[in-house]
């Protein structure tokens, strides 16, 4: 073999080296970053995976929240309307937060509590989460549900 075609051959053998690297690399980034999304009826059947950061969706629960008077610290109960998911946050809520609102919390479970990082609410009166809307048909059997469910 030429010196000239040995020296290409290791260029591309090590180029092809670098991207391989590089993808490796990036889709562990990706695998670390995933937030998965569950439904009370999922975290309730246990279906979640131990120690990782996810989502739940639902509605808050009337009459269920709870709020220190010497914390920020708020807990809360979150229903698909099927089964119940008791959260605790500490923090500032969103200014759409209220009982009976769909919202979305991200966080782990601990102590058979969700532990909420961040809490969102959704922005007006007739949008539904599409994973909100889609766990609640499922809880119920439902083809269709109106946006502005109330518990």
């Amino acid at each position: 073999m030429k010196a000239q075609r040995k020296a290409r051959m290791l260029i591309v053998a090590m180029v092809l080296i670098g991207v391989s690297i590089s993808a490796v690399l990036t889709l562990l980034s990706l695998n670390e970053n995933i937030n998965l999304f569950y439904s009370p009826s999922q975290v309730y059947a246990g279906e979640i995976p131990p120690d990782t950061s996810i989502r739940i969706g639902g509605m808050v629960v009337k009459g269920s929240v709870d709020r220190d008077s010497d914390s920020l610290k708020v807990k809360f109960d979150l229903t698909d309307t099927a089964k119940v998911v008791t959260v605790v946050y500490t923090g500032i809520l969103p200014d759409l937060f209220r009982e009976g609102q769909g919202i979305v919390v991200s966080g782990k479970m601990k102590e058979n509590q969700f532990h909420a990082d961040q809490v969102l609410a959704k922005h007006d009166e007739t949008y539904m989460a599409p994973e909100i809307s889609e766990s609640i048909k499922a809880a119920h059997g439902q083809q269709s549900i109106e946006s502005g469910y109330e518990q």
